[in-house]
């Protein structure tokens, strides 16, 4: 996709999209009917009428999958934005029954998502390293986990925390419903034989659901089925219009609900691989869940983002292409529309034990990737730890963020650790490399090559490796800085610009060589840096070893003409 997305490209980007497969249908129908038990449940927990948490499967569904670059997130309420939407209404004093205000309120973060996508702030998650979204993703996984204790013990624990919800769990097994633990037991092994037999194994997530659904119903086994929640509607999303006397209210919860629904996002981007190969784009995801809910909250649907366990249940159930989430919507319309009704007999247990399965296989997918970070670095162990602890104890839009600082911190403290000078010595066969002297030597042209990113923690390291100048003469210094720095910091600068200046004042010669353009315009802009004159620069080149032959010529021309008259000519 090119551009960004709005509502008039629709056609085209449909046209765009590649052939849909039987998996896609399949995924879809599996998401879409899945999205009737969980989009209910989710809107209860978040005090909303039960048929906002479906039309939440619809329109935004649809459009998300059309526009977003992570190709199967399905773009849906989740209970975290549920949660969220409450607490923004309430705090602004509104009714969680007020569907003018609800469509406001959607709008508004979807206005927020566009607005970040098209400023281009999904860049921040390039900043994310594999050490942290590994955390944060397992992090997410045990949220899953624990988000369906009750429905899969028939136990509602009381910490709000998720390690906490696990630890109740455990210490209360006492507490634990048979009948609900039996059911919600059934589900994984039948969706465990599903999955080992290779014809169903694409359709093991509709397959249990199905046969343990039935299995139940022609039992009578007591469990919590999804009509005990709320009552399914017939009927398709109605077209709303917001309220916008409740903007002035609404505007600052909608940021942070925005926040929410996109660190959400941004694991499902780092835990579902596209299958097409192309490379997610965070920015493109943001304005994908920004047109979703724009659209969406004109047709009765509450605030959305991608969805970790539907996107995992439409993976799981063999989508292929982003029609998966495009049937997804379709199917949840037409599901209920003709047979809703039918589907509040499934078995909260089941709903349980399928998302149970879906936590599971997110962690094993990246039990590689932990092991790597483990086995990596005690930083970046520590980076996956933390975050990971972060993701479950606190705002997941604050978990995404630290994880960020985190990434940025690990990448300078690296970058400072790996950066250092080196010598370029001429030899029979060329240029060779090694160790930098301890003294400058005296009579001839030293040539350094400088191999970092410009950082301003790097002038500590490369002050230890520069060259002890006490007691040179007739000497120069060529700094090589070919692939190494394009716009340094201006910490950096100064503390380069202060060394030329202390060489100058020894008498000693200064070239620097393989300058980039732009770091050259840098130092012709800054009149503050005196020292560092644009005449002794040399260009990069396309031949590697050719500025620095440039240079070393230049300064031992500048080292000549400076060499005191009673010293003795010197063969360099």
């Amino acid at each position: 996709m090119t551009g960004d997305p709005t509502p008039n490209t629709v056609a085209r980007r449909l046209r765009a999209i590649p052939r849909p497969t039987g998996r896609d249908a399949v995924a879809g129908f599996v998401t879409g009917l899945f999205s009737i038990p969980e989009g209910v449940a989710y809107a209860s927990i978040g005090g909303f009428a039960a048929p906002l948490g479906l039309w939440s499967g619809v329109v935004p569904t649809i459009l998300g999958s059309v526009f977003a670059r992570t190709v199967l997130m399905v773009t849906t309420l989740t209970s975290a934005i549920a949660l969220s939407a409450r607490s923004v209404l309430q705090a602004a004093g509104l009714d969680t029954g007020d569907i003018g205000a609800i469509a406001t309120l959607t709008v508004l973060v979807g206005v927020v998502m566009l607005i970040l996508g098209l400023l281009r702030l999904g860049s921040v998650m390039s900043y994310v390293s594999t050490a942290v979204m590994t955390g944060f993703t397992v992090g997410i996984a045990l949220q899953i986990i624990a988000g369906v204790i009750k429905d899969a013990t028939g136990y509602s624990p009381g910490s709000s925390n998720t390690v906490g919800k696990l630890a109740d769990a455990l210490i209360h097994l006492s507490r634990w419903k048979t009948p609900v633990v039996i059911v919600a037991a059934a589900t994984v092994a039948a969706w465990l034989l599903f999955r080992l037999w290779r014809p169903t194994r694409s359709l093991a997530t509709l397959l249990s659901l199905l046969v343990v659904t039935a299995a139940t119903v022609l039992l009578g086994t007591d469990v919590e089925r999804v009509a005990d929640i709320a009552a399914i509607p017939r009927s398709l999303p109605p077209f709303t219009l917001p309220d916008l006397g409740a903007v002035p209210a609404l505007a600052t919860g909608a940021v942070a609900i925005a926040l929410v629904a996109l660190a959400q996002a941004a694991g499902i981007g780092a835990a579902v691989v596209n299958p097409d190969g192309s490379r997610p784009d965070a920015s493109k995801d943001f304005s994908a869940q920004g047109v979703a809910n724009l659209a969406g909250g004109l047709f009765g649907a509450l605030p959305t983002g991608g969805s970790l366990s539907r996107t995992g249940i439409a993976q799981s159930s063999g989508a292929h292409t982003r029609w998966a989430g495009i049937f997804a919507g379709v199917f949840l319309a037409v599901i209920v529309l003709l047979v809703g009704p039918y589907a509040g007999l499934i078995p909260m247990a089941v709903i349980g034990g399928i998302m149970l399965v879906i936590g599971a296989e997110l962690i094993e997918r990246r039990r590689n990737d932990i092991m790597l970070v483990l086995h990596t670095s005690w930083p970046s162990a520590i980076a996956m730890i933390v975050t990971f602890a972060a993701t479950t104890a606190l705002p997941l839009q604050y978990a995404i963020f630290l994880g960020a600082a985190l990434s940025i911190l690990l990448t300078s403290i690296t970058v400072t650790r790996s950066s250092r000078l080196l010598e370029f010595r001429r030899g029979d066969g060329g240029w060779e490399i090694g160790d930098p002297p301890a003294h400058l030597p005296s009579g001839r042209t030293t040539v350094l090559h400088y191999d970092g990113a410009g950082f301003f923690s790097e002038v500590g390291r490369i002050d230890q490796d520069w060259p002890d100048t006490t007691g040179a003469t007739d000497a120069a210094v060529v700094l090589s800085v070919r692939g190494a720095v394009d716009v340094p910091s201006a910490t950096f600068l100064k503390a380069l610009d202060d060394r030329v200046g202390r060489l100058d004042a020894q008498g000693i010669s200064f070239v620097m060589a393989g300058v980039p353009d732009r770091f050259r315009d840098l130092l012709i802009r800054n009149p503050q840096l005196a020292n560092l004159n644009p005449e002794h620069l040399v260009a990069q080149t396309p031949r590697i070893m050719e500025s620095v032959e440039q240079a070393y010529a230049l300064a031992e021309q500048q080292r000549v003409r400076r060499r005191p008259a009673t010293t003795p000519e010197t063969t360099s």
